[in-house]
């Protein structure tokens, strides 16, 4: 039993440094030291063996398991460096193929809309004023002409919060009673761009959050005409040089008289198209005189003072000026939307 033992320990080391792949290796392992294998095999013949020779057969069996074991463990690593080295090889990289493109952070829609609105009113001497998106019902409302019961409050859906007056600002016109107050009595030329809330059901045209951008001149001797053209050369700077546009009239408690901006449809310039609703005009912004009483609450006299005020959506404005047809992409942060920007 000895001898057989030591020609299969034979075999095995020569068949085992033949072995060319480590598929091959893998057959040898199933063959010699598996549970049907030779080695393995031979373990279970102790019994048959002579009491008296027992203890050195157990012994050279596990030296010859133990030394295969070994012996396979070193052939393995080297088959598979090889095997490795081979397939780099194969596919080495060809130096003459195009680099694949990295891709970069980008800024977002809104964001890049809005640093172009911040460039056109900086060119025209307004600066960037904050203020605070958590604000107070007399900000927010009481000093903008709005008192408590006006029917005008259901032009807009409010956020309250635990606190009793104290809510999510629905629009950026309160930031123009705090530039009032700061400035005053000195001319104002100042744009105010934040976030507002409002508790509306969102859908492709509307969203409970969105930015606004905010615009207040006060000062003396500014009329409408002074609106028309400085909103006007705004809209040709955005949307370009031949854009016509118009305004018309409409309400807002906080300026009087008031009214809605209109640009020629850039879709369908002006032809009609469902976008602009087969009129061939779209709004983007609404705008008016300060009233009085707003003048008056910033601490501004109004037989001596005047002003307009405007107010913008940049999301409108980059779903106008790129044919985006729904709002919630904006917050949607799907990459394929984003990276076309």
């Amino acid at each position: 039993m000895l001898a057989q033992a030591e020609q299969s320990y034979k075999e095995a080391l020569s068949q085992l440094e033949g072995a060319e792949s480590t598929a091959v290796l893998e057959a040898w392992y199933r063959d010699t030291l598996g549970r049907k294998g030779n080695i393995y095999l031979l373990t279970r013949q102790v019994g048959q063996v002579d009491p008296a020779e027992r203890p050195a057969f157990g012994k050279r069996i596990n030296e010859i398991k133990t030394a295969l074991e070994s012996a396979y463990e070193e052939r393995l690593a080297t088959l598979r460096t090889a095997e490795l080295e081979a397939e780099l090889a194969g596919s080495a990289i060809d130096v003459t193929l195009p680099g694949r493109r990295s891709w970069h952070g980008r800024l977002h829609p809104a964001t890049q809309t809005l640093r172009q609105i911040y460039r056109i009113w900086g060119d025209m001497g307004f600066q960037i004023y904050r203020s605070r998106d958590v604000e107070t019902d007399h900000y927010n409302f009481e000093l903008l002409n709005i008192p408590q019961h006006h029917p005008a409050r259901d032009m807009w859906d409010t956020f309250h919060t635990v606190t009793p007056g104290v809510i999510l600002r629905t629009h950026t016109s309160p930031g123009q009673i705090h530039a009032m107050h700061d400035y005053c009595p000195e001319p104002i030329r100042v744009i105010l761009p934040g976030m507002c809330y409002r508790y509306e059901q969102i859908t492709a045209r509307s969203e409970i959050q969105f930015h606004q951008v905010e615009g207040l001149a006060v000062g003396r001797n500014i009329t409408f005409t002074d609106l028309k053209g400085t909103l006007t050369a705004f809209a040709r700077r955005m949307f370009g040089a031949d854009r016509a546009v118009r305004f018309r009239a409409n309400y807002f408690p906080f300026t009087e008289p008031s009214a809605e901006m209109d640009v020629e449809c850039i879709l369908c310039n002006g032809s009609g198209c469902q976008v602009c609703k087969y009129s061939g005009w779209l709004e983007i912004l609404g705008c008016g005189m300060v009233h009085p009483n707003v003048l008056r609450n910033g601490g501004y006299d109004p037989a001596v003072y005047s002003g307009f005020a405007f107010g913008m959506g940049p999301e409108r404005i980059a779903m106008l000026k790129y044919g985006i047809d729904d709002i919630r992409y904006f917050w949607g942060n799907d990459l394929r939307f984003l990276a076309q920007f």
